[in-house]
């Protein structure tokens, strides 16, 4: 039986910590810059739909090119860390020109400059999160070690999106054009204060010296790797699934709230709930799929999320605060379980590719990831956004038509829920269980101490 040298607490902490930067901005950006494009800016839907998906678009290149260099990176500091030190700055500052509103009253040049300041903010987000995440297979081997050290991330994940559903609309109030000195000065707070998380995560954790020594791979090896990879391709599915659905909801909620419900006023006290009721339900995940596995423990969680958010959407301005508040405690832990699960699903590929290849693709693997689940939100979000167009939506009406407030409810439950239901299927299926994963990590082990054996013999 292989064994394995526990993280410490302190480890998982710091580590954790770092994921508070991304969180809060890109939960901000998901909850807040639609809303804040048309209700704001003063642009037409499908003008806002058109600048994220040239934003969200640039990913299709941007991704897998950072993943790439990350995995050929060899500095004194490790392959991933430095994207850590020299990424944070221009992170942080393209965050602050997306909620810039510029002296133009042409719609065209404002959704030229969104669309280019998405672009600017996904493709720093990228050179910053993508190394961050791919440290994870490379901090522990271990099975349950890696789902304890994802908990402790999304207890920060989840905690960043707490803060970023609530305080922002604190600090606004309201998403109306008279709001908009209150929104640069919101997201230069936010944007400042997440250099700090990212710092910690540079000075205080180190890479495995064994993996710098491994041959860099080519960028087409890698990418053959990764499609020939059924756990990695199974494992994709279930994040790409769970994670767009995840970000139409992030996208759409607050539209459901302020006209659907018009309890805009309680939207940051409905947030929190489903946040606080997801961070404490995150040791049940953690203790779930130790006892089973991270497949069934992933079955059970989203199935039952699913089935809150279509019992949530049949809710209207009549029905009482404290019914809404019950089901946002049950929604609360199906979003638990798809922040934890899904991400310490993935990085067990990453040892099933070094048993298959010999070689360790982290980089490329973790980018395609967060590719593919980029490109489907790029069509995904701008699509909602017409969507609600389509059906008469009306920035800050006092009062939407019927067919806006239908197209409102769709996107808020049974389309979120569709999504769930295909991630479902894909764990049904995913090839790797806890006992196939233990006899490939105790291989390798094998191999790595015969090939250490054998260069000392050599020397």
């Amino acid at each position: 039986m292989q064994t394995y040298q526990k993280l410490s607490r302190r480890a998982k902490w710091l580590y954790g910590s770092g994921d508070i930067a991304f969180s809060l901005t890109n939960t901000i950006l998901s909850v807040y810059f639609a809303i804040f494009l048309t209700d704001v800016v003063g642009l037409p839907a499908r003008l806002a739909a058109v600048a994220i998906f040239i934003g969200r678009s640039w990913d299709y290149l941007n991704d897998p090119l950072i993943g790439y260099f990350s995995d050929r990176t060899r500095t004194r500091w490790g392959r991933r860390r430095p994207f850590l030190l020299f990424g944070v700055w221009p992170f942080a500052l393209s965050f602050i020109l997306l909620w810039l509103r510029p002296p133009w009253e042409n719609q065209l040049l404002l959704m030229g400059y969104y669309a280019l300041a998405y672009v600017l903010f996904d493709a720093s987000f990228t050179l910053v999160n993508m190394p961050y995440t791919a440290l994870t297979p490379e901090l522990t081997e271990s099975y349950d070690e890696r789902t304890s050290l994802t908990s402790y991330r999304m207890f920060f994940s989840i905690a960043g999106s707490l803060i970023a559903f609530t305080v922002p609309i604190l600090l606004v109030e309201r998403f109306i054009p008279q709001n908009e000195g209150r929104v640069l000065g919101m997201a230069i707070l936010f944007g400042l204060a997440c250099i700090l998380p990212v710092l910690l995560v540079f000075f205080n954790t180190r890479e495995r010296t064994e993996f710098m020594q491994l041959e860099q791979p080519a960028f087409a090896a890698s990418l053959k790797a990764a499609f020939k990879n059924k756990p990695f391709l199974f494992g994709a599915g279930i994040f790409l699934l769970t994670w767009v659905a995840v970000d139409i909801l992030q996208t759409t909620l607050l539209f459901f709230l302020k006209y659907v419900l018009q309890r805009e006023a309680q939207s940051d006290l409905i947030m929190a709930t489903i946040f606080i009721t997801a961070l404490v339900m995150l040791p049940l995940w953690e203790w779930a799929a130790r006892r089973t596995d991270k497949r069934l423990a992933y079955i059970a969680g989203i199935a039952f999320w699913a089935l809150v958010q279509l019992i949530l959407v049949s809710l209207g301005p009549g029905d009482s605060l404290i019914w809404l508040l019950i089901l946002c405690v049950l929604a609360g832990v199906g979003v638990s379980a798809a922040h934890v699960l899904p991400w310490a699903i993935m990085p067990d590929a990453i040892e099933w590719d070094e048993w298959q290849t010999g070689a360790r693709h982290e980089g490329v693997f973790f980018s395609l990831i967060t590719l593919m689940q980029k490109v489907a939100a790029s069509v995904a979000i701008p699509l909602i956004l017409l969507l609600l167009d389509a059906s008469g939506y009306a920035p800050n009406a006092a009062e939407q038509a019927p067919s806006a407030l239908f197209g409102i409810r769709l996107v808020v439950g049974p389309l979120p829920a569709a999504l769930l239901c295909a991630g479902i299927l894909f764990a049904v299926f995913y090839p790797l269980n806890r006992a196939e994963f233990a006899d490939v990590v105790a291989e390798l082990a094998q191999r790595r101490q015969k090939k250490s054996a054998s260069e000392v013999q050599e020397g």
